[in-house]
């Protein structure tokens, strides 16, 4: 008789800012959603759901599934709860443990510490149990487990993602402040792109917004990438149904290919590292790469979604000097994309300067800068006002 796969509470955690579209691909996944906050999603669901998430999530960090509640009044107390805790059902003997730690209690002065001591009580229990006790330290990249400890209040679970879900493992070749994968996803969902109306991607860097892009595009789940994770390094792990779960996530990809993906960059070393990692995430044909200045980027004679991703000033350029271009940038959209919807994401300091009025702004946060991501409804010639044409009306 096969043993029922439990539901769990899971945290899924994501870049400050990120929650709502995170809500929205767990929602997707036909999982609940019981809160969320500024850095997550709490959730419930099975091993298995645990698995999906792994493999489909778009926007998320960590998959982190609870193992206990307790209460720690201080380091002692913690140390002595986490023993009594059955973590041998979970960390195998002759594995490799690393805790992370996120703590806000005034019992606490070294934010390190709590680590250790959970650590310690984890082994501790272990060799009590087997005799002997697994190797631990901060590698990160085996058997994980997260304490997130407020006031007297403390929750131990275990990262099933390991390194964040993020690192899809393609960018090999990152550029100059590249855009997150999580805020690229996060971006063209919020752009509604599903790879049926053209893209197009001026200033591309080192590519991530297309190669996002096409993952989405063909459905691909992006977990796909990657071959380890933390859960891999739980004795709870099965083995058969991750091997399951991957191959129906690999029956979801799409075999039509979609509209055009157009990437350009000025740089042509920028070029070289995007088709390059576009190589590495297996979608180079879907996307044609170009050598240009943004304003000399091809566009499709179909509408579709024009997107851009400017410097912010604090980083690869002042302010001042890059008020030009996203003046031409403005330019570029209004001129040789009428009937698209143009997209800018920039910091909230030059959001102002393109020259065009968005019809939304929607805040973002990327590497700790304040940012907006601009959305422009290109019309077709010439807008008229309320006014010219109630004038027109009445001369008529």
């Amino acid at each position: 008789m096969t043993t029922p796969d439990p539901v769990r509470p899971y945290r899924v955690s994501c870049a400050p800012g990120l929650a709502p579209w995170l809500q929205t691909e767990i929602e997707q996944l036909g999982l609940p959603i019981e809160s969320t906050d500024h850095t997550g999603v709490a959730t419930r669901g099975t091993m298995i759901d645990g698995m999906r998430m792994l493999l489909h999530l778009r926007t998320a960090y960590h998959v982190l599934q609870r193992f206990a509640d307790i209460k720690a009044t201080s380091s002692d107390m913690l140390h002595a709860e986490t023993t009594r805790l059955p973590w041998e059902r979970v960390v195998p003997v002759d594995g490799y443990l690393s805790v992370i730690s996120s703590v806000n209690t005034p019992s606490v002065n070294n934010s390190m510490y709590p680590n250790v001591r959970v650590k310690d009580a984890i082994v501790d229990r272990i060799q009590s149990v087997h005799g002997r006790r697994p190797n631990s330290g901060p590698k990160g990249d085996r058997t994980i487990v997260h304490l997130y400890w407020k006031n007297e209040e403390a929750t131990l679970s275990l990262d099933f993602s390991g390194r964040k879900l993020t690192d899809r493992g393609y960018r090999q070749m990152p550029g100059k402040a590249p855009m997150r994968e999580s805020i690229a996803a996060a971006l063209l969902m919020e752009a509604e792109y599903n790879g049926t109306t053209p893209l197009v991607v001026p200033m591309c860097g080192s590519g991530t917004i297309a190669i996002e892009a096409a993952l989405m595009a063909t459905n691909r789940a992006p977990g796909l990438l990657r071959s380890a994770y933390g859960i891999q390094h739980l004795s709870t792990f099965d083995a058969d149904a991750w091997r399951m779960q991957r191959l129906d996530a690999k029956k979801q990809t799409a075999k039509s290919t979609p509209a055009p993906i157009i990437a350009s960059d000025i740089d042509e070393a920028m070029v070289d590292a995007a088709r390059r990692n576009a190589v590495t995430a297996g979608v180079d044909h879907l996307i044609e790469f170009k050598v240009c200045d943004f304003a000399d980027t091809p566009i499709p004679d179909a509408a579709g979604t024009v997107v851009l991703h400017g410097e912010y000033g604090q980083r690869l350029g002042e302010t001042e000097s890059l008020k030009s271009t996203y003046k031409r940038m403005g330019d570029f959209m209004k001129q040789q994309c009428p009937g698209w919807t143009g997209f800018v994401f920039t910091s909230r300091e030059l959001s102002g300067t393109i020259g065009l009025k968005p019809t939304r702004r929607i805040p973002f946060e990327h590497a700790g800068i304040d940012c907006r991501l601009l959305r422009f409804d290109l019309y077709s010639g010439t807008r008229q006002s309320k006014a010219e044409i109630t004038n027109q009306s009445t001369s008529s």
